[in-house]
Parts: structure tokens; sequence; C-alpha cells
């Protein structure tokens, strides 16, 4: 079976720095890809960043190329999400995706089929 469940989601104030963690719980995790994906109310989910968990390649989408840092754990079977300095901007909830196989790192929904429920972020709060 396949699991993916995020946490570290809730209440910060801006400027604080903010770690979201996904546990992925799947037979091809070696070769796999984890994303991250975020939709604030009202709006389209969007993608933040992915990993290639065997390589450790990222890709960031534009606005997350500063201030954000993806990263994974392999003995953990664990991905993360660094947000160096939240702002009002990230509030949202995040969700943390998987795709194996994973043949090219791309920050697209469409690429990932497991998902997990989200963790949600609110900011000044």
């Amino acid at each position: 079976q396949v699991h993916l469940t995020e946490s570290g989601g809730g209440s910060v104030q801006p400027g604080e720095r903010l770690r979201l963690s996904c546990v992925v719980s799947i037979d091809a995790y070696d070769d796999a890809c984890i994303g991250w994906f975020r939709q604030a109310p009202g709006k389209e989910r969007e993608g933040v960043a992915a990993i290639r968990t065997k390589t450790g390649y990222r890709v960031y989408a534009d606005f997350a190329r500063k201030g954000f840092f993806i990263d994974r754990e392999n003995d953990e079977k664990t991905g993360y999400l660094l947000i160096h300095s939240v702002k009002p901007e990230d509030a949202a909830t995040y969700y943390c995706a998987a795709a194996a196989p994973c043949p090219v790192v791309r920050v697209s929904p469409d690429q990932f089929t497991y998902w997990g429920q989200g963790t949600q972020v609110t900011v000044g709060q």
C-alpha cells in the first residue's frame, strides 16, 4: 500500500522558519521523485519543488527558487520542504506527492501519482 503523510503545518508568524515533512511509504521509493505543492483558498494548486530521491536532483518553481529548500532523508523515506522566512502569501494547504518511476523531475501535478492529504499553513493568525 501507498501512504504519504505530511506534518509540520500550523500557524506561524511572518519571518519564521517552517519545515514540512512527508513520510513516503511506497515500494519504489529508491526510484521515485517527491514533490511539494500548495493550494491557497480560491486558487489553483501550484507546484513548489520536486526532488529525485536517488540523486537529490532538485527543481523549483520560479517563485520558490529563493526562500524554499526541498530535501529528503532516504533512510527515513521522508521528504522535507523548508521555508526560510514565511510570508503571508505562503498561507496554503501544502501537499506532498510521489511519482515512481520518475523519468523526469518536474514540478507538475500531472507527473505525480500518489498524494498526501495535505497540511495547512496559516500565517499571522
